[in-house]
């Protein structure tokens, strides 16, 4: 799933109200929002029996089905009758490293299917497997992105001999892994890295400038490749660093901490948003452009970052990076509450859950904004909650409204549970995936259809 300090990614040292609002002064920004009512939604449960599902991606064939990705490494596929098949479409865990049986952030974490899938099977996915044999037992993982092809004439499973690793990026911790992936509509595909894990973007495995800022790692950016051109894929002409002289040629923006959700509006411009979990004091939302750079770890949402003092928002900071480029700000930024001292009228979170701009046609009130959530208010109680932004002005650098959605589940006035992702399917409805526990136990895994309240 997505990142913390050291341990348990969510419980991190949350700041006192005083210090919030101190820094509020000092930056001139908002930073509690009062909750606006918005619109009702229900949550209809589609499917369970899960352990911790991150993934809802519909097959671009015609077919109607949803393929729905479990963290500690299964496929399932939602048929459009809404039954499971009873066999899976893939079973990726012999590929994985050992996951925990508590707390873990790595796993099956991205799964994608070509634009050509219904001609050429092709399917991608990122997955944490055992670290490369060449590195010290001081690295945890290797993380992987691999293409698989379903089958010859068995259109609902994976051929697991099938497999061509195209990406390998060694990780120094087990967490703010990321792994997200999305095709473009440019084609390309698009893949979500964190910044290698710990707290602070620092220690070992680190850059001394912090991994986000280090144009020559993978580690704390946005990756955009062509899967259908090069050994073992293709640059795009147009990346930021396509020559190789400043940075990773697969670089698309940097300055990221662990961009859990990235998605393109279907919509609109087409614009690519990504949710970037925040470490003690903000989360935020950003629109990707290319070229980038969204401060991580120089800047936290709007505000400064000192990865000495993480816990307190330093007067000023530097408003450009090695190149001299301005850091570019979130879209939408929210703040950590004290710790266990949750305030429902107020917009507060813990960790952002990414999700899409609704251009569905259920919930035409929705329309244009885009929805997300927040894995839980508190660590230790599952209390997810769901948001929606809006639009308040032009250009990628506009802040964007936000709202609490209220959505009652079928067990009560609220989600009651950790948001652990968002999906779409292929008519642009929107889909919460959430479990029960905050460890990879159980199979309290659920996911459910935003749809209008009754």
């Amino acid at each position: 799933m997505r990142p913390v300090k050291f341990m348990p990614y969510y419980f991190r040292g949350f700041v006192s109200t005083l210090m919030l609002l101190l820094g509020a002064l000092v930056s001139g920004t908002h930073l509690v929002q009062t909750a606006v009512a918005a619109p009702a939604v229900q949550l209809k449960l589609v499917a369970e029996g899960f352990v911790s599902p991150l993934n809802l991606v519909p097959l671009p064939d015609g077919s109607g089905r949803l393929a729905i990705g479990d963290q500690v490494g299964t496929v399932h596929l939602l048929n459009p009758d809404g039954k499971l098949s009873e066999q899976l479409f893939f079973d990726a865990r012999s590929l994985l490293t050992k996951l925990n049986p508590g707390f873990d952030e790595r796993g099956l974490l991205g799964l994608a299917f070509h634009p050509q899938y219904k001609s050429n099977r092709k399917v991608y996915m990122y997955y944490s497997g055992p670290r490369r044999s060449n590195l010290s037992t001081n690295w945890d993982h290797t993380s992987r992105l691999a293409e698989f092809k379903v089958k010859a004439g068995e259109p609902a499973q994976v051929d697991p001999a099938s497999e061509r690793v195209l990406l390998e990026i060694d990780k120094p911790q087990f967490n703010h892994n990321c792994g997200r992936l999305v095709f473009g509509p440019d084609g390309y595909l698009y893949i979500g890295v964190g910044d290698g894990g710990q707290g602070n973007d620092s220690g070992f495995g680190h850059s001394e400038q912090g991994n986000g800022q280090d144009t020559t790692k993978l580690l704390g950016k946005i990756l955009r490749i062509d899967v259908d051109k090069g050994t073992p894929y293709g640059i795009p002409a147009d990346n930021p660093f396509a020559d190789g002289k400043r940075g990773r040629p697969e670089i698309y923006a940097y300055g990221l901490r662990n961009p859990w959700g990235i998605s393109f509006d279907r919509g609109g411009t087409h614009e690519l948003l990504a949710a970037d979990v925040g470490q003690n004091l903000y989360e935020e939302v950003n629109i990707i452009v290319k070229g980038g750079n969204y401060g991580w770890r120089v800047r936290e949402g709007f505000h400064a970052f000192d990865p000495s003092n993480p816990d307190k928002t330093p007067a000023d900071s530097a408003k450009t990076d090695q190149w001299g480029q301005p850091f570019l700000d979130p879209i939408v930024e929210y703040p950590h509450p004290p710790r266990n001292k949750i305030d429902p009228t107020k917009i507060q979170g813990i960790s952002v859950t990414g999700g899409y701009v609704y251009r569905g046609g259920a919930l035409p009130e929705l329309q244009g904004k885009y929805v997300f959530a927040d894995w839980s208010r508190t660590w230790a109680l599952p209390d997810g909650v769901l948001f929606a932004a809006s639009r308040e002005g032009q250009g990628t650098g506009a802040k964007w409204s936000l709202e609490m959605l209220s959505a009652s589940s079928p067990t009560g006035a609220k989600v009651g549970a950790y948001v652990v992702a968002l999906g779409e399917d292929g008519a642009g409805e929107l889909y919460v995936l959430t479990t029960a526990r905050n460890a990879l136990t159980g199979q309290t895994g659920k996911v459910f259809k935003i749809v209008p309240k009754t």
